[in-house]
């Protein structure tokens, strides 16, 4: 479920802010985006911080461990995270403000060959030992009959809505880790061409695109159609009862690109 998103800081957020950067000048909240209770941007007398944070008593507390723990491994791929705070019910991470705007996925957009080649180096990155992470095989159990067919030891984001992804003055910046997971190094890119699909791209128009990150390009075509087929069920399952339209496009893209496979 999406976690509903603050247009304004809670006095005790400001608190925990202030300790670690001195004075607030002022903030913006962001408007999109569904895993945080608080994201803005924060201006100091110093710098601009981007904030997201959740309360402590939150049922998704993790994805904030979960982000700390990733952001080394992810280097030049997401912002830099500056400092985790936790305090007055509030659990912050503070990373450098990447000033740039949400990606266009539409067909003939200029950003799809950066993402692209965002996407071909994030492929290369093998998943870190020492961060706990869900693999794409249990986190699709329950949605194939044979889950081993995801299995790898990439690192893999998996949440490719377009307000992730930031394109900046100098270049493509992937944010918000809270789904990285470990898997097969082609799960990005396929979870990729659904999106585009649902941006209007024809089924081979998202192959062609997906097919420049070589993982993919390479992959097995009996891993390919058995994603597909997971990622059905598993919009179905978000659409299962009081959907939102966006979720339901979704699914509809997933079945476009399940028919294509």
């Amino acid at each position: 479920m999406p976690t509903h998103r603050l247009t304004e800081l809670p006095a005790e957020a400001l608190t925990l802010i202030t300790e670690r950067t001195g004075p607030v000048l002022k903030y913006e909240t962001a408007g999109s985006g569904l895993n945080s209770e608080i994201a803005a941007h924060v201006h100091t007398a110093g710098t601009t911080l981007f904030i997201k944070g959740l309360r402590t008593g939150h049922p998704r507390i993790w994805t904030q461990a979960r982000e700390a723990a990733i952001n080394p491994h992810v280097a030049g791929i997401a912002p830099a995270l500056l400092w985790r705070a936790e305090g007055h019910d509030w659990d912050l991470l503070a990373f450098e403000d990447a000033d740039g705007r949400h990606a266009d996925y539409t067909p003939g957009s200029p950003d799809l060959p950066h993402i692209a080649d965002r996407l071909a180096r994030l492929s290369q990155l093998t998943a870190p030992a020492e961060v706990t992470l869900r693999t794409m095989s249990d986190r699709m159990r329950e949605h194939t009959p044979d889950p081993a067919l995801f299995d790898g030891h990439a690192l893999l984001h998996t949440d490719w809505f377009p307000t992730n992804i930031l394109i900046t003055g100098d270049g493509v910046r992937v944010v918000d880790w809270a789904w990285a997971s470990r898997g097969a190094a082609w799960i990005d890119a396929a979870l990729w061409a659904v999106w585009l699909v649902r941006s209007g791209h024809s089924p081979e128009q998202a192959h062609q695109w997906a097919a420049r990150i070589p993982a993919y390009a390479t992959a097995p075509p009996a891993a390919l159609a058995a994603f597909a087929d997971a990622t059905v069920s598993v919009w179905e399952q978000i659409t299962d009862g009081d959907a939102e339209p966006w979720t339901l496009d979704m699914l509809a893209a997933a079945r476009t690109w399940q028919a294509s496979r």
